[in-house]
């Protein structure tokens, strides 16, 4: 009983938590965790009185709602019970990602697909924003079963992360450096778009001169930059980095690369109304692949966000140990 008193303890400490939150999730806990199993008998109300000081109205609501989800039952006179002590009915995962881009969508479908339907799923949005990740995490600290997080590159990030318990934390997306051992499923930047840029040297030196749109102040992953870099000097290639691209700016004779869709539909737009044809007159290159970029032919080197988000599904349902870098995928299509 003393373990199960101790995991309602363990939520103290979260503001947003009310003494019935803390009772409810406390006991999900205790059952998550193996402190308790299927029709074993969980504490009177009169020792948990006792022992957390709670009202009896607060625990018999707690009880009554717990119930009512089919975690505990109330045998007559005999006390409550676990009434199933399957994880995967009791779970709640949180999910908490950049935003809903279209390859994200796909993470999110797959990843909810593999849960199922017993499992409970809450997203989350931090937009690349340090203090908005900081505050979400802070205000869901204790009150989900697994924490499935896409990190920020930020000096706070590793503190932030390393204060969920490795076992209840699986970082997806981009891989950020954290002690301890903890699942992950991430892709990588710096050595594979050397990869795929050294995979396009001959098509892209058909072309004048490449020009790589990336701004310091936005998401895109810094790592591509030296990997640009690079590869003009290896392949002796002539090109550059601009902040951001200027409505009706394109040229015949040059590649466009650029990570920011918004910029992507623009020189599409531009290169229709100045009769530019793409992958003969000017070259475009872009990252993160989704339908409409294939359907309309644009080539691209993307991680496969769909896999991505059936395998962390799949690794919290069977409760696997996963440490995977997922390989970034060249699709060459008519754009260049």
């Amino acid at each position: 009983m003393d373990k199960i008193f101790q995991e309602i303890k363990k939520l103290t400490d979260i503001p947003s938590y009310s003494k019935h939150d803390r009772f409810v999730q406390g006991i999900i806990n205790a059952i998550n965790e193996k402190v308790i199993g299927q029709d074993e008998m969980l504490p009177s109300v009169n020792k948990l009185i006792k022992e957390l000081g709670f009202s009896r109205e607060t625990i018999i609501k707690a009880y009554r709602e717990l119930i009512s989800r089919g975690i505990v039952e109330s045998k007559n006179r005999h006390g409550y019970f676990v009434a199933n002590s399957n994880a995967e009915q009791t779970l709640n995962v949180a999910l908490l990602m950049y935003n809903l881009d279209s390859f994200e969508e796909q993470f999110y479908r797959n990843f909810r697909h593999e849960l199922g339907p017993n499992i409970g799923l809450n997203p989350y949005f931090h937009h690349g924003d340090i203090e908005i990740f900081g505050t979400i995490l802070n205000q869901i600290k204790g009150k989900y079963g697994m924490y499935v997080i896409a990190p920020i590159p930020h000096p706070k990030t590793k503190e932030l992360l390393e204060a969920i318990p490795p076992n209840k934390f699986l970082m997806f997306d981009r891989y950020e450096p954290i002690d301890g051992d903890f699942n992950h499923i991430t892709q990588e930047f710096g050595q594979s778009s050397y990869r795929i840029l050294a995979e396009l040297a001959p098509k892209i030196r058909k072309f004048d001169e490449i020009i790589f749109y990336h701004s310091p102040a936005s998401l895109d992953p810094k790592e591509i930059v030296p990997s640009f870099k690079k590869f003009l000097k290896d392949f002796n290639i002539k090109g550059r980095i601009i902040k951001e691209y200027a409505h009706g700016s394109v040229e015949k004779g040059k590649v466009y690369f650029t990570l920011d869709n918004f910029a992507l539909w623009q020189i599409m737009r531009d290169c229709k109304s100045m009769q530019l044809v793409p992958g003969k007159d000017v070259g475009v290159l872009s990252s993160n692949d989704e339908p409409a970029k294939e359907i309309i032919g644009v080539t691209t080197f993307s991680a496969d966000f769909a896999s991505m988000g059936t395998l962390a599904g799949r690794a919290i349902v069977n409760k696997e140990k996963i440490s995977l870098t997922v390989p970034t995928i060249l699709f060459e299509r008519s754009t260049l």
